[in-house]
């Protein structure tokens, strides 16, 4: 996970940002491509009744965009798939941890560690065949988007017991 610093960040050029694992790019991949079949299989239906001939007459040329859209769309996705990875990325700062996500749209989650409830780690199938796991910030704020996916699971355990120990420590002062 090596560190990176974007000019065109929205957060001070002092951090250093950490990567999620390139693993995780694997994992996206086949849960990218997984939806694109399961999609396209839903929006071939009718052509498929018409094929069977449970529908009468031909296959009108109609009844072919739906699955051509969701396979364009799946490949758009899965093309972009690995440079949204590389978006996602945590730094770690004396007072607070900083997650960043997105391409087009770049979002910067500030988290005081004060602030923090308590850290959950989650994985699931996928993620543990991967060696991943995802780390969620939870806070008194519903609207907190602080979810850390794709770290390996060593990574995750050393940032919840570093974010708890940080947790613990500014929650003294408030």
């Amino acid at each position: 996970m090596p560190a990176t610093n974007d000019p065109q960040d929205l957060a001070p050029a002092q951090l250093s940002w950490q990567r999620v694992a390139p693993r995780y790019v694997t994992v996206r991949l086949l849960n990218q491509v997984v939806s694109t079949v399961v999609w396209t299989a839903i929006a071939s239906i009718p052509v498929l009744l018409v094929l069977l001939r449970l529908w009468d007459g031909d296959v009108p040329w109609w009844l072919w965009l739906p699955p051509a859209v969701v396979v364009l769309w799946g490949l758009v996705k899965l093309v972009l798939i690995p440079r949204r990875v590389r978006a996602i990325g945590y730094a770690e700062a004396p007072t607070e941890l900083w997650l960043r996500k997105g391409l087009l749209f770049r979002t910067v989650t500030v988290v005081p560690y004060g602030r923090m409830q308590y850290v959950e780690i989650s994985t699931g199938p996928v993620l543990n065949a991967f060696g991943l796991a995802s780390v969620t910030l939870h806070t008194a704020s519903a609207g907190t988007d602080a979810v850390l996916p794709g770290l390996p699971r060593a990574e995750a355990d050393r940032l919840r017991e570093q974010l708890t120990e940080r947790g613990e420590a500014h929650m003294v002062g408030l």
